[in-house]
């Protein structure tokens, strides 16, 4: 699963919501060292001139020697203002003995020279080693990095972008499809429909390796935009005419959610299969989504919050080892559906699994696994639940029985969005493209 229970504490975006979503231990320790930092570690106070332990005053003032005297003295103690009429005496007692008493840190440290501050800098410089930057990327093509060996598109930001294709000849076709592979996933992924039927409606299929995965240059700024951006600009570079449709796999359908957002004049029809759901999309009731979140495995939880509220650590928590972390990356989630546990048995136990890993993250991991974590967990642009009505048909397809993405939120979506094709399949569970004749079902429900 993407995430058992663990106690919890009061979060800003939680709050909004009306939910706790998150983990105390951390969260908490985290979040009290960091205030007790921003309040101890302060700069010095300042030496004023002509003040007891200051520099002289050698240059002219204006004004007599007294009042030069008297605003050196207000500047370096400032006067206590009165009570004001609603204020109580005791308010008025607390903030004269608070003028009058020496200049402290709120948090209880008096001067600069404090004992705490070595303890502060060998914290800091614990934290910045504990933390350290993910390793550069291995870019295909550079020295030291993988050799290309796919077709490639140069993008307008000079990346580039690996595809392979499948279905009819481009010139024959009549729809034309590209396809936004899955977590883990390629460009050599499809839907898995039978050559004939693709032969049979004229479909064109172009799959890619998303930004970071296979031989495709990684994007540090990747974002849901960015996915649809480069969805486009593939179709562009191919020749694909000025509409286009697309079909996302699982935690690839966020770059489908990004098309009907930021593209959707060039998007002729849309389907995803099992598309992984933001816990944190506004739409979604905060009790449905926190009690579906509590669910998952305590790994999934701490790893999809960092991915959501700390993705600069991510890459770090990912690689340590004395605190649990995703499931679903080290191939361990539990999945209820007996098809899909025995798909990864058998994918496991043939090396499939393994091979399909070194292909996406030969680069590195932490620009295509992590990258994408940060990206479909984080914080988005927007809610697909607040999405108009495109001008195209959307079809979305989810089983009952999936382990990786709740079916209660998937069908709380699909009742928010009138206009999404909802196909619920029974006794399904996550890996679509192992259910027999799913594939053809796809493309003849879009093309048929």
């Amino acid at each position: 699963m993407w995430v058992t229970s663990m106690p919890q504490v009061w979060d800003e975006e939680g709050a909004s919501k009306g939910s706790m979503v998150t983990p105390a231990p951390a969260t908490a320790m985290l979040g009290s060292l960091a205030g007790w930092l921003s309040r101890t570690v302060q700069p010095p106070p300042p030496r004023v001139c002509g003040t007891e332990g200051g520099p002289p005053v050698t240059a002219r003032g204006s004004g007599s020697a007294t009042a030069a005297t008297s605003r050196t003295a207000r500047a370096a103690c400032p006067r206590t203002r009165p009570a004001s009429r609603s204020s109580s005496p005791t308010d008025s007692q607390a903030h004269a003995k608070t003028a009058s008493a020496p200049r402290r840190r709120p948090g209880g440290e008096a001067a600069a020279d404090s004992p705490m501050g070595p303890l502060v800098g060998a914290l800091a410089r614990w934290i910045h080693w504990a933390v350290p930057p993910p390793p550069p990327p291995r870019v295909c093509g550079t020295p030291g990095g993988p050799p290309v060996t796919a077709p490639r598109v140069r993008l307008r930001d000079g990346r580039h972008l690996a595809y392979a294709e499948s279905g009819v000849r481009k010139e024959d076709a009549r729809f034309k499809v590209v396809l936004s592979h899955g977590f883990t996933g390629s460009r050599l992924d499809s839907t898995r429909a039978a050559p004939e039927v693709a032969e049979e409606l004229g479909v064109y299929m172009v799959g890619f390796d998303r930004a970071g995965y296979g031989e495709s240059d990684p994007n540090p700024n990747r974002s849901v935009k960015s996915a649809a951006l480069d969805m486009e600009e593939l179709a562009d570079a191919l020749g694909l005419g000025p509409k286009f449709y697309v079909i996302g796999i699982s935690l690839g359908s966020h770059a489908v959610w990004g098309a009907l957002k930021y593209i959707p004049d060039r998007v002729a029809g849309a389907a995803m299969m099992a598309p992984v759901v933001n816990y944190w999309w506004p739409g979604f009731p905060a009790e449905l989504a926190a009690e579906v979140y509590a669910k998952q495995e305590v790994g999934d939880q701490w790893a999809l919050r960092v991915s959501h509220h700390a993705p600069g650590i991510l890459h770090w928590w990912m690689e340590q080892s004395w605190l649990p972390t995703s499931t679903v990356v080290a191939n361990t989630t539990y999945l209820p559906n007996k098809r899909d546990a025995e798909t990864r048995r058998n994918l496991t136990a043939d090396g499939t699994l393994q091979k399909k890993r070194e292909l996406a993250t030969q680069q590195g991991i932490h620009e295509s696994y992590y990258r994408d974590m940060m990206v479909m967990f984080g914080k988005w642009e927007f809610d697909p639940m607040s999405l108009p009505k495109p001008p195209c048909p959307v079809h979305l397809w989810q089983g009952d029985e999936d382990g990786l993405v709740p079916v209660v939120l998937q069908r709380y979506l699909a009742n928010r969005l009138s206009w999404v094709n909802y196909h619920e399949l029974p006794s399904t569970g996550h890996f679509m493209s192992a259910v027999p004749g799913l594939g053809d079902t796809v493309l003849r429900t879009m093309f048929g």
